[in-house]
């Protein structure tokens, strides 16, 4: 039967943006049969159709730059697709020769061997909200430059605004601002007008995502995130988008570790060295964890924004968020007053509101 695992075929796909190195591994075979096709549906649409029982062939390649669809793509075909995480396939430190043929080679023989760790490949939708959250953080970003360079050019020119920057005050400042030399007028006037366009652009873009905070594919997702302090509906849909499944982390721990806010470790024999966080995995979740963290620097408390966005909520989802509310704040209580700087503190804390994350969005996490 074509059904049986000795009778599969584990194939491994090196794709580059032009091309795509296949290696495939039929079964009672050591040899793979490689060739490299064009990275077009057409060259690939070939290449199954060049496959005996397309349904006995296991496919995988390693989550890049050329996104997920080839693996949409093959699916449509019938051909079982897994995209694996990268940073988590077996390297072997003595090798020093690498080609796309060997790459996908490797791929092929460790997809047999049960050694990779596949991701979650998200919907077409779930991939677009996720595409336009991530615009947002790169306009973020951009307004972040640009105040750099205006108030960098103003530093020479000896202006300093001795109050909060960026404030109405400031901009009243701002627009006070004279030069004599037409260029430095000019140059003024086109950090001015970079700036005021990113903050057009992500006003509206924030209105754009307000359309997506109470709809599928996240809107319950986000009604209940919301109820832990310092997580509002942008950054909820951020961790949201970016997660997509909360259940397919079987431990609090992995979630953590999946955002890069676990310590990293040197041990060997008796040794035992823990260092900084790993900093690896989703680097966006990671910055919104961290900016959530600074909330619990103070007192427990249910302001009014944290009210108005718990409405709706089951009692037992918002006694879950208290709880988690008294306990990190707690924790970064007890962390500086054993001399811990206020940063490092706060880093522990995301830590700790990772996991609650984890658990408070588990279906079952208020039973």
């Amino acid at each position: 039967m074509h059904n049986s695992t000795t009778s599969l075929s584990y194939v491994g796909l090196d794709v580059h943006k032009d091309t795509i190195a296949v290696a495939v591994l039929r079964p009672g075979r050591q040899s793979a049969d490689q060739q490299t096709v064009p990275n077009r549906p057409e060259a690939v649409r070939k290449l199954v159709s060049s496959w005996s029982h397309p349904k006995t062939f296991r496919v995988c390649y390693e989550a890049g730059p050329t996104g997920y669809e080839l693996e949409r793509h093959l699916t449509s075909l019938g051909v079982p697709c897994q995209v694996v995480a990268p940073a988590l396939v077996p390297r072997r430190p003595g090798v020093r020769i690498k080609t796309d043929r060997r790459d996908a080679l490797n791929l092929a023989g460790l997809y047999r061997a049960g050694e990779l760790t596949p991701i979650r490949v998200p919907s077409v939708e779930e991939e677009a909200i996720r595409d336009l959250v991530r615009l947002r953080e790169d306009l973020k970003q951009d307004v972040l430059r640009a105040r750099h360079r205006l108030s960098k050019f103003l530093l020479r020119h000896g202006r300093t605004y001795e109050g909060h920057s960026w404030s109405g005050a400031h901009t009243v400042w701002l627009n006070a601002q004279e030069f004599s030399h037409p260029a430095e007028a000019s140059t003024f006037s086109h950090y001015r007008t970079t700036l005021d366009l990113r903050l057009a652009q992500l006003a509206g873009l924030e209105r754009e995502l307000e359309a997506y905070l109470s709809g599928p594919p996240f809107g319950e997702m986000i009604a209940r995130l919301v109820c832990l302090r310092g997580i509002s509906h942008l950054s909820a849909l951020t961790i949201c988008s970016e997660v997509v499944d909360f259940a397919r982390f079987g431990e609090a721990q992995e979630f953590a570790a999946f955002v890069g806010l676990v310590p990293s470790e040197y041990s060997s024999g008796r040794s035992e060295r823990r260092g900084s966080i790993t900093k690896t995995g989703n680097a966006h979740i990671r910055r919104v964890l961290v900016e959530a963290a600074w909330h619990y620097r103070h007192h427990p408390a249910v302001g009014a924004n944290l009210y108005r966005r718990s409405q709706g909520q089951p009692p037992e989802v918002l006694a879950a968020a208290w709880q988690v509310q008294v306990r990190l704040c707690g924790r970064y209580q007890r962390l500086t007053k054993r001399g811990k700087r206020s940063a490092v503190a706060v880093v522990a804390v995301a830590r700790e509101l990772a996991e609650a994350v984890c658990v408070f969005m588990q279906p079952d996490a208020a039973a």
